[in-house]
């Protein structure tokens, strides 16, 4: 299945396990020998991770027919349907692939009125994919769907303009075989045979309106047909058609015979079509048709700011005007099916105060009016009138984050078809139901307004961390990120604070990871691991967004600020953000400086355009060093805890490239194209994490992982979850404290997480580790154990190799517990200094056994000493140095004999304040004994710092 040459191919493996010596072979070989990679799908369980809600649900379908058939749509994060039992939101178009990642964006849905099975979307983005777009059908609540791609004869943009007004999809409710589609710029269109296919409707006078936001008019707003005009098994004869525009003599047409023809509805005495537009239109059981107006079509760049509701009674042709208040934009509308005249409406664009939040302060928001004679009187359903009369409360429902938060860009209101005393609507962060309607707030009556986003994820990822033994960290647009534990449970303490809205970058210091920066429209840092944050006096080169790096050990932020106001320049600081300075050596737009994990000294940044990679080896002042790995790859560079100058590289049609020595590169073959790369946890006695990547192997494209460096590849996701590719934030990421699981972002769907269904025995939950009073702490937990015998604790000093230091027997009863358990070992460090590396080793019972990830620990020197050597002894070919300066020196390297000789000259190199870990340049070649190494100053030819050495 997997392999040509398996025999070749098993001695390959050999040497990757379980040490880590025979990196150089491997390098060697995978540079040499093509290898016919294994694309077999693991059987993995696919989620997202829980933020819950945050983006615009742009509409509400629901049933007339059957209780509870609900569909929310939404701009970019595909559409959903109502789970009533589980009480939550499933998901519908996770299989979109990434070359249909533009149906995300849902512009309409119809339920078929005959048969609630058969649902409809019309799909795509106009700026996606060259503007794809389809029509969606499923036969089972859209379990499944067919696609019929109509992009050749009409366009979606489920992110335009307009979005929330609707719906301009419809089946005719006597005959199912009949659907209306109203576009954007190519008039409407209708089928005959059940959606297969599409003419154009030539009647109707409209093709297209006005250009918006996005380069495309906002065309038809609504199709609303009349099934009491009709009967069974025929075409609704009587068909309203709703045009977003106020450039024309009529923007409401009717046709009374199937649309063989159209004409404007009379507008005597009714809506100025020079001044509002139709948003959203219902039709009561009683022949009024009610209809939202706005200014513009809103909610985001067109902002409404005015309009109005009307009523047209059908029978008399006879217009009121029922604006429940005047000088507001309204949006959705919906007619009780068991009353005629009771109504209720939403504004849209609308700031009005709506509760006081959590902190003290007015939250402002759109405004909901209920009417139970049919617009005569309104009563307004968010009555705020001062902090001592809060008739409003809004119920975060187990979702955190949204407490303080609005109801705002209320484009879709609906009532519950079989409960009066409900209604839903739509919100730029999600959807929100009301279930006491008749519980109107007077007297101190309030009226609840309950978040209901389980299950919806629609945020727009644009980074993550996985902190070894620690949490996950994630940054997104619009609502900064969040803080998790646990990636399936809500955060308990919402998203960051203090807040900056959309934040695109984040790391940690990979030997401090405490510490972390974060970078949206201003930066923070944090000193406690994301208890608390502190705003950076000022950003790099005083631009905004972009990506960050933090040094190994926290002392420096680089930052490439992205945005109009910011230039080509990266910056550096080294007081927390107070001051900044430009990094040396690289000038281009929308760097992405990453740090070594190891070398304080030392960042990395690539540039897709040239092809070279940069590195700084002095702590990102200069960029004085570059390597040609090729143009066109993503700018995201990734590299390997506890390794350093490990590598990887996203090359897009490039396929894969790794570098584990600066200026040696290798391809990995058998990946044919990549577009994102991520490491994580090595798997069960793997010497090496595991890759993650986005890309192309043996002519499939998904997400794939390998366990043995690049050798093989097993696909990890199915074309039930595909999510449309990693969209904007373009990265796959594993976990670095749970083998098998990977992250991605995507287009609109939050971050996807799969996780591998093999039972693993242990379930390691957190792993730690700090220094204090000459100790390091290790401490960690399980969720479950099973048949698990010990941790061995592991000690290094190099991060590559690893001593036995210790033991600590499993706590669970017979190897096995379904409960936490708890574990702590101190391990003396007086005697060491500098960078100590641990890892825990987890034995079975049968001798199986697993690591945890790699945790580093800083210590400072003793204060006698300025100089440390490790390992020590060494081993003639790998001869490390920690030196401590106060100041920043150019030093020299000196080894001498006991009889005082010098065998080794080294070559000048500048060092920073600080902990500096220097690796000897040139080739040593020491017969076994003792030495005295020491660092010279070349400012005044000075000793800083001497310490003896053995050779084995």
């Amino acid at each position: 299945m997997k392999y040509l040459l398996p025999t070749f191919c098993r001695f390959v493996n050999s040497l990757l396990l379980p040490s880590r010596k025979n990196k150089f072979y491997i390098s060697l070989m995978l540079a040499s020998v093509v290898f016919i990679t294994g694309v077999s799908a693991q059987s993995y369980t696919w989620n997202n991770v829980a933020m819950g809600g945050g983006g615009y649900v742009s509409g509400l379908i629901t049933s007339k027919k059957d209780p509870n058939v609900v569909y929310a749509r939404t701009d970019v994060g595909g559409a959903y349907r109502w789970d009533q039992a589980g009480n939550r939101w499933v998901s519908l178009l996770d299989w979109v692939n990434i070359a249909q990642n533009g149906y995300n964006g849902v512009e309409s849905i119809a339920i078929d009125p005959s048969n609630s099975a058969n649902v409809y979307m019309f799909a795509g983005t106009i700026y996606t994919n060259n503007g794809v777009s389809a029509i969606l059908k499923s036969t089972d609540n859209g379990a499944s769907f067919s696609v019929v791609d109509v992009t050749n004869q009409f366009k979606a943009h489920g992110n335009g303009s307009g979005r929330g007004n609707g719906e301009k999809l419809q089946v005719d409710p006597n005959d199912g075989n009949i659907l209306w589609c109203g576009t954007r710029q190519n008039g409407l269109f209708k089928s005959t045979d059940a959606g297969f296919t599409w003419n154009r409707n030539e009647a109707l006078p409209i093709r297209t309106t006005k250009i918006y936001y996005g380069g495309i008019g906002t065309g038809i707003s609504f199709v609303l047909l009349d099934s009491a005009s009709g009967t069974a098994g025929n075409p609704t004869p009587k068909i309203y058609v709703g045009v977003a525009t106020v450039d024309s003599a009529s923007n409401l047409y009717v046709s009374n015979d199937g649309g063989l023809s159209f004409n404007p509805v009379p507008l005597a005495g009714g809506p100025d079509p020079g001044k509002v537009m139709p948003a959203r239109a219902t039709l009561a059981k009683n022949g009024s048709l009610y209809i939202t107006y706005d200014s513009m079509p809103g909610p985001g760049s067109e902002i409404a700011n005015s309009g109005a509701v009307w009523k047209y009674n059908t029978l008399t042709s006879v217009w009121t005007k029922i604006t429940p208040s005047n000088g507001l934009a309204y949006g959705g509308i919906s007619v009780d099916p068991q009353n005629p005249l009771r109504v209720i409406v939403s504004t849209v664009n609308t700031y009005k105060a709506q509760y006081v939040g959590p902190g003290g302060g007015i939250v402002y928001g759109d405004r909901f009016y209920i009417s139970n004679d049919g617009g005569s009187t309104w009563t307004i359903l968010v009555p705020f009138t001062g902090y001592n009369n809060n008739n409003i409360t809004l119920d975060p429902n187990g979702i955190p984050w949204i407490a303080g938060q609005s109801i705002h860009w209320a484009g879709s209101i609906e009532f519950d078809p079989f409960n009066s005393n409900k209604a839903w609507v739509t919100s730029g962060n999600g959807v929100f139901v009301c279930d006491n309607l008749n519980s109107l707030p007077v007297n101190s009556v309030v009226n609840t307004w309950k978040f209901v986003a389980q299950g919806i994820e629609e945020t727009v990822p644009n980074d993550m961390v996985s902190i070894p033994g620690g949490p996950f960290f994630s940054v997104i647009s619009d609502y900064d990120g969040f803080k998790q534990t646990n990636v399936a449970v809500y955060s308990t303490t919402g998203r960051y604070s203090p807040a900056t809205g959309t934040t695109n970058g984040i790391a940690y210091a990979a030997l401090n990871t405490n510490k972390l920066v974060r970078v949206g429209g201003s930066m923070y840092y944090t000193t406690d691991q994301g208890v608390t944050w502190t705003k950076t006096s000022a950003v790099g080169g005083n631009g905004t967004n972009g990506k960050v790096a933090l040094s190994a050990n926290g002392s420096t932020i680089l930052h490439c600020p992205t945005g109009t106001n910011s230039s080509n320049n990266t910056y550096r600081s080294v007081d927390n953000g107070s001051t900044w300075t430009i990094a040396t050596g690289i000038n281009f737009n929308g760097a992405v400086p990453v740090a070594d994990p190891v070398n304080n000294n030392k960042f990395y940044t690539y540039n897709n355009n040239n092809g070279n990679l940069y590195r700084s080896s002095d702590g990102g002042l200069s960029f004085s060093e570059s390597f040609f790995v090729g143009t066109g790859g993503s700018k995201l560079a990734r590299t390997a805890p506890g390794y350093e100058g490990h590598l990887w590289i996203a090359m897009y049609n490039g396929g894969l490239k790794r570098m584990t020595n600066w200026g040696t590169v290798s391809t990995i073959s058998g990946v044919t194209a990549c577009s994102a790369v991520g490491l994580g946890k090595a798997a069960p006695a793997a010497a090496y994490f595991s890759i993650y990547i986005w890309g192309t192997v043996n002519g499939v494209t998904g997400i794939f992982r390998s366990t043995d460096e690049g050798l093989t590849w097993n696909r990890v996701n199915d074309d039930q979850h595909q999510y449309g590719g990693p969209g904007n934030g373009q990265f796959v990421m594993g976990d670095m404290n749970i083998y098998g699981r990977v992250y991605m972002s995507t287009v609109g769907r939050g971050i996807a997480y799969g996780s591998d269904n093999a039972v693993l025995p242990v379930s390691l939950v957190s792993f730690n580790v700090k220094a204090d009073n000459g100790f390091a702490s290790l401490n960690w937990n399980t969720a479950t154990e099973i048949n698990n015998l010990y941790f061995d604790v592991e000690r290094s000093m190099d991060g590559a190799s690893f001593d036995r230091i210790g033991a600590v027997l499993s706590k669970s009863v017979n190897g096995s517990s379904s409960s936490p358990l708890y574990y702590n070992f101190n391990d003396n460090i007086k005697s060491f200094s500098g960078v100590i590396y641990y890892r825990l080793k987890q034995v079975d019972k049968d001798g199986k056994f697993t690591y945890s990830a790699v945790l580093g620990v800083n210590t400072p020197l003793p204060n006698n000493e300025k100089v440390l050597v490790f390992p020590n002894p060494v081993n003639n070919k790998n001869i490390n140095l920690k030196i401590q300066l106060k100041t920043i020196q150019n030093v020299q390297v000196r080894i001498s004999n006991v009889l005082g000789a010098i065998v080794y000259m080294g070559s000048p190199v500048k060092l920073l304040a600080g902990t500096n870990v220097l690796n000897l340049d040139q080739p040593v070649n020491l017969s076994r004994g003792t030495y005295i190494v020491e660092v010279i100053s070349l400012t005044n030819q000075l000793v800083i710092g001497t310490n003896k050495m053995v050779v084995r």
